[in-house]
């Protein structure tokens, strides 16, 4: 690398990335060139084995965008995929000043799926939400849509099965927009909350295959259950996840919690901007949190927009909206 200071440019060799890797820095038709302009606020020129990176404004980092590009021919360099929102998020972390999250846990897959996919944690708040339900029998993980707290749930449980560390996966959620009572909807159990329990069957169909993931059901080695059939079980030697958990009223929260038996590991996912509760109901999450701060073995994770993994306007959305809320007056968010 080398740097005009008159005319605050860096030069950046393309030697220091695989020859296959280039491609993919790039992106099609240059879209991530273009995204780490528009982060760093820089101009990129190319050449035929280089890049010529400008300032664009007094915003600008020549030296981070030095540090951003090295990481990334390492972090490449190890066979990672490379996608878009990748580039954004590991240059936000560089030009934020942030810790380098993807150099702890990056390399570790949690788990492969059936179509030869290494799932792993992609943001920093992924990588802490790993390492607490590494850590701890009972974990709460709390964030805004998109930012992974059901799907590394899922990769985590199936990890655990596939190690034997537990010899069944439990699915627990509540079923709110049918009151928790479906003795009306036509077909069997299974039947009656599969609508209600489709994210977590997606993420297990990718990564077990649906033809695993029915032998599994088939044998109880998975279990899915509407939260109201908890009462009065106690589940060991299970992986035990109680999605949406936001729509739990405190009742239903601490039975659900006291049916955690020997060898069993418990996830708790939920957004508390999403209570779809009658009004008038507290959430059993928002008052789990008090109860449970101080309790050891206990952890609770909280992600935000940074760790949204979903498509990048996701993230925007989110702000717009938690910006919105903020500005509204007390009692019309209380309606």
């Amino acid at each position: 690398m080398s740097i005009n200071a008159k005319h605050k440019q860096i030069e950046y060799r393309l030697d220091c990335f695989e020859i296959s890797d280039i491609k993919k820095l790039f992106g099609y038709l240059d879209k991530n060139l273009r995204l780490i302009e528009e982060i760093f606020q820089v101009n990129i020129d190319l050449t035929p084995e280089s890049l010529i990176v400008g300032e664009k404004n007094d915003d600008a980092s020549l030296t981070q965008v030095k540090t951003f590009l090295d990481e990334l021919a390492a972090f490449m360099k190890e066979g990672h995929d490379l996608t878009s929102d990748d580039i954004q998020k590991m240059a936000a972390t560089i030009k934020e000043g942030r810790e380098i999250w993807w150099k702890k846990n990056y390399s570790q897959g949690i788990i492969t799926t059936a179509y030869h996919k290494i799932i792993h944690p992609r943001t920093a708040g992924q990588v802490n939400y790993v390492r607490a339900v590494k850590e701890n029998e009972l974990i709460f993980c709390i964030g805004p849509t998109g930012t992974g707290k059901t799907y590394l749930a899922m990769a985590m449980a199936c990890a655990a099965l596939q190690k034997k560390e537990v010899s069944r996966i439990v699915l627990v959620r509540p079923a709110v927009e049918a009151g928790e009572s479906l003795g009306y909807l036509p077909g069997d159990l299974r039947e009656k909350i599969e609508p209600y329990l489709r994210p977590l069957y997606d993420a297990l169909y990718e990564m077990l295959s649906p033809e695993r993931f029915q032998k599994y059901i088939e044998k109880d080695i998975i279990e899915v259950a509407p939260l109201a059939y908890m009462r009065g079980r106690t589940l060991n030697d299970s992986f035990i996840v109680l999605d949406e958990a936001q729509n739990t009223t405190p009742e239903q929260m601490k039975m659900f919690l006291t049916r955690m038996g020997f060898g069993s590991k418990v996830v708790v996912t939920g957004d508390i901007t999403q209570v779809d509760l009658p009004s008038g109901k507290n959430s059993g999450l928002m008052v789990i949190q008090k109860i449970l701060a101080d309790v050891s073995g206990v952890e609770f994770i909280y992600l935000t927009e940074k760790d949204v993994v979903r498509h990048q306007l996701v993230q925007k959305i989110i702000q717009a909206y938690e910006k919105f809320e903020k500005n509204l007056p007390t009692q019309e968010k209380s309606t």
